[in-house]
């Protein structure tokens, strides 16, 4: 019972820092409802002249999920660092393994586009594809426009 001691009054002491919190907000926050201004979005002092999407892109849950899968592989790394001398060569096959699959994920992840925001860039052509014919038409334009200035 000794050893669960600690645990038991964090979780006493957590319990109550969350209930008195819920108390504190009540007790503080404001009685009067806000007014339609208050609701209103906010930017930068522009009135919005449309709603906002009521959907956020399905990206930016994949970022979401990226960030939680690679929380949860740092809290899998501390107990491995800490005791990594005993697990030796087994442990480190498997957090590797475990590394690898994770990776594995995130390269899937981002070939499908998951990291990239806003709409798809299209690049077009500044010059046509450079030849050799069209670099000696281009050296001899500029030779006689030289020649022509001095």
């Amino acid at each position: 019972m000794n050893a669960y001691l600690p645990v038991f009054i964090l979780m006493i002491v957590g319990i109550l820092f969350a209930g008195l919190s819920f108390v504190a907000s009540g007790l503080l926050a404001p009685r009067k409802k806000p007014t339609a201004a208050k609701l209103a979005p906010y930017e930068c002092g522009i009135v919005p002249e449309r709603e906002p999407p009521q959907r956020f892109p399905v990206r930016f849950y994949l970022v979401a999920m990226i960030f939680i899968v690679f929380d949860i592989e740092i809290v899998f790394m501390y107990p491995f660092a800490v005791v990594f001398r005993q697990l030796a060569l087994f442990g480190f096959l498997e957090v590797a393994a475990f590394s690898v699959v994770l990776f594995a994920a995130l390269l899937y992840l981002v070939s499908n586009g998951a990291l990239s925001w806003g709409p798809a860039v299209i690049l077009t052509r500044g010059m046509p594809s450079r030849t050799s014919e069209s670099t000696i038409t281009r050296i001899s334009a500029t030779k006689s426009t030289d020649g022509q200035a001095a």
